[in-house]
């Protein structure tokens, strides 16, 4: 069977995706950059490779004789500083890359997002034309621009590069958007701003592993795939049926749009001058999310490289009722 080098693979996806790979019975070896990692890895059949993204030595160790490597280690987040961001998810992204090619590795699968595309705009229907976000105001969706460009100009004879790209990425194990929701809504902090009726694409985690297992095995250089579970669905309510999983009922109350964009000029301003811990309450990502509409095609995908979901949104919903 084949060897795999991943990185991230004590996060959400990463750690599925070392599930998935140990179940097909591949050849594990998952960056560790702590103890508690290198224990969680161990545990999702992968043998842990102690170090970062910027430890050479354990990137050429992990990299060494693996015919695949998924890159799904990055900074995630709507807040924090940029040059934080950028260390992580685009010189970070570069020395895999970089690891990759001196180690003979053949393929890398880039776990992107939607966000690199994302400057503000709402997006419908939209495909893998819509141009990378390098001018993003946002830290986390220019720097996962510039890491995809990095990702797909670092391709070589004999290494293929390519680009998996999810949309509000949700299912069990979800240590982001799901546990955020529920302590805003559990603490009476969460709103429906404009209503929430705005429309999203949703990508189940493990739609997400199958596509990057499909781009691993199928996919050409170069290759960039948005990845969905398909028709999208109302904010709102979807929002409402995680919630609804975890025992939370969700709020009727809603802000104004106008109200809220003032909120977060506002808060991130003060968030920048003065010496205050953590995110503002809303940020401007977090706006996006809560009132742009954010619908993706998928057809690409699914003509390159035969992806169709695995996990429908009512099969998900329900293992997260458990």
């Amino acid at each position: 069977m084949p060897t795999a080098f991943v990185t991230g693979g004590s996060g959400f996806v990463g750690g599925r995706l070392l599930e998935r790979l140990a179940e097909d019975g591949w050849t594990v070896r998952a960056l560790a950059r702590s103890d508690a990692a290198a224990e969680a890895v161990a545990g999702r059949g992968a043998e842990p490779v102690r170090g970062d993204l910027f430890d050479r030595a354990a990137l050429a160790a992990g990299a060494a004789g693996a015919d695949v490597a998924f890159h799904a280690a990055a900074k995630v987040g709507d807040w924090g500083p940029w040059a934080e961001f950028r260390r992580v998810n685009v010189d970070g992204t570069r020395a895999v890359a970089e690891a990759c090619r001196a180690a003979g590795v053949r393929r890398l699968v880039h776990v992107g997002t939607e966000a690199a595309v994302l400057r503000g705009q709402a997006l419908r229907d939209a495909d893998e034309r819509v141009p990378l976000a390098f001018d993003s105001p946002v830290a986390y969706a220019a720097t996962k621009a510039l890491a995809e460009h990095a990702v797909l100009q670092g391709a070589r004879k004999g290494f293929e590069t390519m680009v998996v790209r999810p949309r509000f990425v949700w299912g069990e194990g979800d240590t982001t958007l799901l546990p955020r929701f529920v302590a805003l809504a559990r603490a009476g902090r969460l709103r429906w701003i404009g209503g929430g009726c705005h429309h999203t694409s949703t990508t189940h985690v493990d739609n997400v592993v199958h596509a990057l297992l499909l781009a691993a095995g199928r996919g050409r250089s170069g290759g960039v795939w948005f990845v969905t579970d398909g028709s999208p669905v109302v904010f709102r309510e979807f929002v409402s049926e995680l919630l609804r999983t975890q025992g939370v009922e969700p709020p009727d109350g809603e802000v104004p749009v106008p109200v809220a964009r003032a909120a977060v000029a506002a808060g991130e301003l003060l968030y920048r001058r003065l010496p205050l811990s953590g995110p503002p309450p809303l940020t401007r990502f977090g706006l996006w999310l809560a009132t742009r509409d954010c619908t993706l095609s998928d057809r690409r995908a699914r003509a390159e490289l035969g992806y169709a979901p695995v996990t429908s949104r009512a099969r998900g919903l329900a293992r997260l009722r458990g």
